[in-house]
């Protein structure tokens, strides 16, 4: 007959993880941030609560009905644009890695004219009167930044596709040499 083994209590912080499913430095920094954001909106409020409330659900429809459709749509065709032939020659492969390439200059692209779209649409005329800096050439640097972005985004995907076909490449002109060398 087997002895009965006594399995060791865990730790608290163990059992918390246990219970909790992560850390306990996770669900305080979860608290941290929900006060903070609490502490945020309750400022936010304290002024033209009704503007806050129309303008916020005015960006969650503004998103929702149109935003959302758009960038689904265009990930979409850019899914398409990079899917790979499957064995077959259908066009039915899964989609290639490349469309990230495109995606993230967008994403970032996208995040900075959120961020500075007044100023690049020439729509801040309290910005002069507040920094006393000249608001003119948002539009041309946020291109320039764009397309460095795409620049640079291409040039890693051209040498990703490089650098995995080397081996290919070498293979078939060893291939070719041995051949050259048997005639």
């Amino acid at each position: 007959m087997n002895p009965p083994t006594s399995r060791p209590s865990p730790s608290p912080v163990a059992a918390f993880r246990h219970r909790y499913g992560a850390s306990p430095l996770h669900l305080l920094l979860t608290l941290a941030s929900f006060t903070l954001a609490l502490y945020a909106g309750i400022r936010l409020l304290k002024g033209n609560t009704m503007g806050v409330v129309i303008w916020f659900v005015g960006a969650a429809l503004l998103h929702d009905l149109i935003l959302l459709p758009l960038y689904s749509v265009t990930d979409r065709a850019a899914q398409l644009l990079f899917r790979g032939e499957s064995a077959t020659g259908t066009g039915g492969g899964r989609p290639r890695p490349g469309v990230n390439h495109l995606r993230v200059p967008a994403f970032v692209s996208g995040v900075l004219f959120l961020v500075w779209w007044p100023l690049i649409l020439q729509r801040g005329g309290h910005y002069t009167a507040s920094t006393a800096l000249v608001a003119d050439g948002f539009l041309a640097r946020w291109l320039l930044i764009t397309a460095a972005l795409f620049l640079g985004s291409a040039t890693v995907l051209i040498t990703r596709i490089w650098l995995r076909l080397r081996p290919e490449r070498k293979e078939i002109r060893a291939q070719a040499r041995a051949r050259r060398a048997t005639k």
